[in-house]
């Protein structure tokens, strides 16, 4: 196959990346090099390749795009802004980026004919996860109070009974609940590939991340994830600092098997998914971590002092959210082979990305 790779110098691009050509796949890719994402380390602002073979091109440019279009079989869209920002004054960097980005991408595709859009999507789009009341079984959680989370009461409550809920694992036919800027721009991603599969008979596959660590995350910035967030603590002399209780409970998946995913995308997405249609699933580990065992681990690697537990909470933040990998195993051959033991434990000394300037 050819494929057109956005954002191909990303910390998930830049895996898939190494994953095509030995695959037998030609590579034609593309990268923006927002500062952000890669601090002071950019090319020269034009869009000759780079010593990588990385084209300076921006998405929401449809010149450059439609020229590196030409014999395309596959987009594998991975550029964005990610992570939670700063506050709400991000919002028009994360729509013009994300959502105008893909647009522009949709519409020069639909020009080149190119059928077929893998779609790096989010866990985030669930908002909160799936919950199930003792008394009332599965139900939808009711906001957190916050007298609640004042009181270091941080599980949802069941909206009938009020009782603490317990997780249960995310479906892709979980309802969708974005509670942030990033999710509102996934969201919107996912529905723009599906008008465009509807009105010109292509496919959408949307890869539904959730917490994606490894080699080349961002550090430093209020767009790394949170096992950056933590390490750089360490390699500071600080303790990671957890917020809530440390109970919140994620799938932290490893960076290879995001990119493996992304490979198997690919290659079954005409079986995987009917003209005219997008279908989504979860990639994940399946092996549910909390954050404070998270930080644990990466402390303990790194030989460094305790997590602190520091009872803060942010409003928004979501409690739980716990994939079923079922899906993309039964639909694509997709199993994670990086567990978060050893993955996290390794990723205490794996190389990020310098800050950003």
């Amino acid at each position: 196959m050819k494929v057109l790779l956005t954002g191909a110098a990303g910390f998930i691009g830049s895996h898939i990346a190494e994953g095509l050509s030995p695959s037998g796949h030609e590579v034609v890719a593309l990268d923006i090099f927002l500062p952000a994402a890669h601090g002071s380390d950019l090319p020269e602002s034009d869009s000759r390749p780079t010593e990588s073979g990385i084209q300076r091109v921006d998405v929401r440019d449809a010149a450059s795009v439609s020229n590196l279009l030409e014999g395309v079989d596959v987009v594998c869209h991975q550029a964005a802004m990610v992570g939670n920002g700063i506050d709400a004054a991000d919002l028009p960097e994360y729509v013009t980026h994300n959502d105008f980005g893909t647009a522009v991408l949709l519409a020069a595709m639909h020009e080149a004919r190119v059928p077929r859009l893998v779609l790096a999507s989010s866990m985030v789009v669930y908002g909160e996860g799936a919950y199930s009341c003792s008394e009332h079984g599965s139900v939808a959680p009711a906001a957190r109070r916050r007298a609640d989370l004042e009181a270091g009461q941080f599980e949802p409550r069941c909206p009938n009974c009020s009782r603490p809920l317990s997780w249960t694992t995310v479906s892709e036919d979980a309802p969708i609940a974005p509670r942030s800027i990033y999710a509102a721009t996934k969201v919107a991603q996912e529905h723009l590939g599906l008008a465009w599969a509807i009105q010109t008979g292509g496919r959408v596959l949307a890869l539904r991340y959730h917490n994606v660590y490894g080699p080349r995350m961002p550090r430093d910035t209020p767009y790394a994830g949170v096992a950056a967030i933590f390490r750089s603590a360490l390699e500071h002399g600080r303790p990671p600092a957890v917020y809530e209780d440390g109970g919140q409970t994620r799938d932290f998946v490893h960076v290879q098997d995001v990119a493996g995913a992304n490979l198997a995308a690919m290659e079954k997405i005409d079986d995987a998914v009917g003209a005219g249609t997008l279908r989504a699933y979860n990639v994940c580990s399946g092996q549910p971590t909390t954050i404070g065992e998270m930080a644990r681990i990466l402390a303990a690697a790194k030989d460094g002092p305790e997590p602190v537990v520091t009872g803060e909470y942010r409003a928004a933040d979501v409690r739980h959210v716990i994939a079923s990998p079922e899906r993309a195993k039964r639909e694509l051959g997709f199993t994670a082979t990086i567990g978060p033991d050893s993955g996290i434990a390794a990723f205490a000394y794996a190389p990020l990305r310098g800050s950003a300037s």
